[in-house]
């Protein structure tokens, strides 16, 4: 599978914290990903971006919390993030990006 334009608009960018750390011991990695994107087409982006075999995916969606700026009131975005657990022998290295 070759990677395509679409494949880079589903897949944002690698979430490098101490929770995406832990969870990469278990062969899993942590995206954000498009609101809308499904996890057929997360599984597709993955596989094609970085050519490795996804096992699993699970989505969460974080809502943005509203807070104040100089007294005005705003809204964060709210953020939808993939859990991608890889098939045994697979492994991503999110340090170099996309």
């Amino acid at each position: 599978m070759s990677a395509k334009a679409e494949h880079y608009d589903v897949i944002r960018k690698p979430i490098i914290t101490e929770k995406s750390t832990m969870v990469s011991e278990n062969g899993a990695v942590v995206f954000e990903v498009a609101i809308n994107a499904a996890k057929p087409q997360i599984k597709e982006a993955v596989e094609a971006l970085f050519g490795v075999k996804v096992k699993a995916v699970n989505t969460t969606i974080t809502k943005g919390k509203v807070k104040r700026f100089k007294g005005q009131i705003g809204k964060r975005k709210d953020v939808k993030k993939a859990y991608v657990m890889l098939e045994e022998g697979n492994t991503i290295d999110v340090t170099t990006g996309l």
